[in-house]
């Protein structure tokens, strides 16, 4: 399943339009959660027949599709499973019980309400919200791909104006070359990872580099009366630059991805819980400007896109260990270099060495190299080969049995399963 983005073009009535479909759609999901929450035992299909009793009861609940009023449920019903999964897998703290929407930014319809243009560059909207036609901007030909293969399209309200997404389900793989390289990265906030190799990628701070600017903007927020229309451009200005921080990291974190992808069959991370890490208020606003969350996604998307293998490992003592001996090494924090009793020395203050996160680097492409286990072998039965036993029976334990354990013929032929 791939998402296909185009800019959306229309007139002021249009975008209107769209705004009243947004507010229907808020509307329903959050009556739709009160049912739930008033009928013990709701399920989603009676989550369903009740956005139908909506359409009926309210007029302007009418006007919208019939796809787009269950895909409101369907956000509620989401919602409402999520807290579920989390009080079984007994999640540590608030579970996420479902509260009432207060901002929504997008409407959603299914394989109904909507029709391409013959070019497919423009997209009609046919319910009776009055969106109309609406040209699209953007790089992707859509006539790629038949209209049966778009399950979902989704107008989504932004700060800089309103976009098309297109959920399309088509098959994404690409076949490429075995490169015969393998690597693990150690994310950083000095530096954005470094690699097993000891080659580092700097870290852009995208956050860090318009924090004077978003507070500028914040301040002509503050000072803007509640209400006023000046007040909501002021908004608008704040949300576009957060929004262009936001496209910046994801751009990033989406080309250094592609890229160790594409150039290793392996590629070894940490397993971090970026959700714990930002609890140091220390540390939380630069660990959220690196956009490691975001890095690791990405990875794992062009790793089945192009066939490679992506593991992620436990991240406990990467640092601490030694890569060279594997004895630990307590370092603080502050700490940048490793130095151990076996003369392995990772210095960065030496430019012809290393940083500290190469030692850990080395040691998640180790432990990923033992996580990864065999898929397949010729042996059906375990017991069939190996040490039988520690001594020969009526020897009183002096004569010793030998070992047998032995090699395929087929393997020794060079055949393989």
């Amino acid at each position: 399943m791939i998402v296909l983005e185009f800019k959306a073009k229309g007139k002021r009535h249009q975008y209107s339009a769209i705004d009243e479909a947004i507010r229907t759609v808020k509307f329903i999901r959050n009556s739709c959660l009160r049912y739930w929450m008033d009928n013990k035992g709701a399920n989603k299909f009676d989550l369903n027949k009740y956005s139908a009793v909506l359409a009926k009861n309210f007029p302007f609940a009418n006007e919208l599709n019939s796809t787009a009023r269950q895909s409101s449920a369907e956000r509620a019903w989401s919602s409402i499973v999520r807290f579920f999964d989390n009080c079984k897998k007994k999640v540590p703290g608030k579970k996420g019980f479902p509260k009432f929407q207060k901002n929504c930014r997008s409407v959603e319809y299914k394989q109904s309400g909507w029709q391409f243009s013959p070019d497919k560059k423009s997209i009609t909207f046919s319910d009776k919200k009055g969106i109309g036609k609406l040209k699209l901007k953007g790089t992707w030909e859509l006539w790629r791909f038949d209209k049966k293969q778009i399950k979902r399209v989704r107008i989504v309200r932004r700060a800089d104006g309103y976009y098309v997404q297109f959920c399309v389900s088509a098959d994404i793989k690409e076949e490429l070359d075995p490169t015969g390289t393998a690597i693990g990265l150690d994310v950083g906030l000095k530096d954005f990872y470094t690699d097993s190799t000891g080659k580092t990628e700097p870290n852009p701070r995208f956050y860090r580099t318009v924090e004077k600017r978003l507070k500028f903007h914040q301040r002509r927020v503050s000072r803007k009366k509640k209400g006023s229309a000046n007040r909501k451009k002021a908004i608008n200005r704040l949300g576009r630059t957060h929004l262009k921080i936001s496209r910046q990291r994801e751009e990033h974190a989406k080309r250094l991805a592609r890229c160790v992808i594409r150039s290793n069959d392996l590629v070894a991370y940490e397993d971090l819980r970026v959700k714990n890490l930002v609890k140091n208020p220390c540390l939380a606003k630069s660990i959220n400007d690196a956009g490691w969350y975001q890095f690791r996604k990405w990875m794992e998307h062009f790793g089945t896109k192009f066939g490679k293998v992506t593991v992620a490992v436990n991240p406990a003592y990467t640092s601490q260990n030694c890569s060279g001996c594997g004895e630990i090494v307590k370092k603080s924090l502050s700490t940048r270099t490793h130095i151990c009793k076996c003369g392995c020395q990772l210095d960065r203050d030496v430019p012809s060495e290393p940083l500290r996160e190469h030692n850990a680097a080395i040691n998640i492409l180790k432990r990923a190299l033992s996580t990864v286990g065999h898929t397949g072998t010729w042996v059906t039965d375990l017991n069939a080969l190996g040490d039988l036993a520690s001594t020969v029976l009526g020897s009183g334990q002096v004569q010793q049995v030998e070992s047998l354990i032995k090699e395929s013929p087929r393997l020794m032929t060079g055949e393989c399963q």
